[in-house]
């Protein structure tokens, strides 16, 4: 059977893997679990993510990718492994051709990195995209043309920001602040305010069903339970949205400074075209309720977010795998 390519968008947070001709097949948590002393794997994805701060001593849950970039090369090959058995890759088809996903500033040796892992599990190929150009034409944008259009991508471990034309970035940067830091964030405040620690789970969720970084209801308030630092003992705390506010707002404010920088270096005409078209937003972290109000303020242009803000990326390797030649000659240049 020929080889059908695959895209991957190998983010901090989640892994989505897309198959030529059968769409989106897999979305799963950036997380395997492993036995300390013999290294051996527990769980991947899904069913690890349901560990994480849950497991006894002699087992660990770990993210292997941070920052958008590998932190751990064996734990990344071992996960992505798991992920192409799970998804009966090997049945379907030969060594696949795959496109993978990085931030705009990694390192030729990051870069390698991904690389290597791919091709250790059973790649032919495998070519590298920026994340905020694979988004941009994910979220349905014409990047083809000679006008600019401009995508905040904001993910786990990264938030990615560019100005493309000519199906090329122009102007980007990428700020390792994003959602795993707005995380560490509401941990950090609420350890430091009430003695009272939190694990990411519990942090996430605040993030998501609770924070506004816009306005904010001053009645409304949340039980957070965690374990007290002084006594050691379950305790139960109230916060309220003007807290969580507060305590994000550190990366919020480090988010629009970024791209305001990104905006600053655009060429003049390109930047009337941003005043008109604004900027789209995706990315997961981009679903932070008050974000578009808060950016549209600072940015004074419009805002807008992707029609599905967590499967830009992977929807965008589908589109650029559809033209593969286009791929094979950027990999030439």
């Amino acid at each position: 059977m020929l080889a059908r390519d695959i895209g991957i968008d190998l983010g901090t947070a989640n892994v989505l893997i897309y198959v030529k001709g059968r769409g989106i097949v897999l979305n799963e948590p950036s997380v395997v679990v492993i036995e300390t002393e013999t290294k051996k794997v527990i769980a991947v994805g899904k069913e690890a993510s349901e560990m994480l701060g849950r497991t006894p001593g002699k087992v660990k849950a770990i993210k292997p990718m941070k920052d958008g970039v590998i932190a751990d090369f064996e734990l990344t090959e071992i996960m992505l492994n798991a992920f192409i058995k799970k998804i009966k890759a090997r049945k379907l088809f030969t060594r696949p051709r795959v496109l993978i996903c990085c931030p705009t500033n990694i390192t030729p040796v990051e870069k390698n990195a991904i690389i290597e892992a791919a091709e250790r599990t059973g790649a032919r190929k495998v070519y590298i995209q920026e994340e905020p150009k694979v988004a941009a034409i994910g979220a349905g944008m014409d990047i083809s043309k000679p006008t600019a259009n401009m995508v905040l991508d904001i993910g786990g471990g990264t938030t990615d920001i560019a100005i493309l034309s000519l199906n090329d970035i122009v102007a980007s940067s990428s700020v390792k602040v994003a959602g795993n830091a707005m995380d560490q964030d509401i941990i950090k405040y609420i350890r430091e305010k009430y003695k009272l620690l939190i694990g990411e789970p519990t942090a996430e969720d605040l993030k998501i069903n609770f924070a506004n970084v816009y306005k904010t209801n001053k009645k409304s308030k949340k039980e957070v339970k965690g374990r007290n630092l002084i006594t050691g003992l379950p305790a139960t705390i109230e916060i309220t949205q003007d807290e969580i506010k507060e305590a994000l707002s550190e990366s919020v404010n480090k988010i629009i400074k970024s791209t305001k920088k990104v905006l600053e270096e655009t060429p003049p005409e390109l930047a009337a075209d941003i005043v008109e078209k604004g900027v789209i937003l995706t990315g997961g972290g981009s679903m932070l309720t008050g974000l578009v109000e808060v950016l549209e303020k600072e940015l004074t242009i419009p805002v807008l977010t992707a029609e599905t803000p967590l499967t830009c990326v992977v929807e965008g390797t589908g589109i650029l795998l559809d033209n593969i030649k286009l791929l094979e000659a950027e990999q030439e240049d």
